[in-house]
């Protein structure tokens, strides 16, 4: 599904600030602490750290989801971040061995 067909998202922070998006993954309502990881690629490894349970997490990358996840690629045995902020979400992935994509694998 295009991203500009998907269910509009909001994120509201505890000043009031809002922003605006798509959502992408699970559907449904989330809180918690907004962190942030600059890492350019390992996002499958980043979102099954335990140390970011009930985070939401947002991504310093430009792009997220374009190679998209691998069975053994994971730090641990389900995602554990609570959200996830990125610019741009790709809707197609490639990737030798890969099984998923990151949409589907949320």
């Amino acid at each position: 599904m295009l991203i500009s067909q998907r269910p509009e998202a909001v994120l509201l922070l505890a000043d009031g600030t809002v922003f605006k998006g798509r959502a992408v993954g699970a559907p449904g309502t989330t809180t918690g602490e907004i962190c942030f990881n600059t890492g350019m690629t390992g996002y499958q490894e980043i979102f099954t750290d335990p140390s970011y349970t009930g985070q939401i997490m947002t991504m310093a990358t430009a792009h997220v989801g374009n190679y998209g996840v691998k069975d053994e690629e994971v730090e641990s045995g389900s995602v554990k971040i609570a959200g996830l902020v990125v610019k741009k979400f790709s809707e197609v992935w490639s990737r030798p061995g890969g099984h998923a994509s990151l949409d589907d694998y949320l």
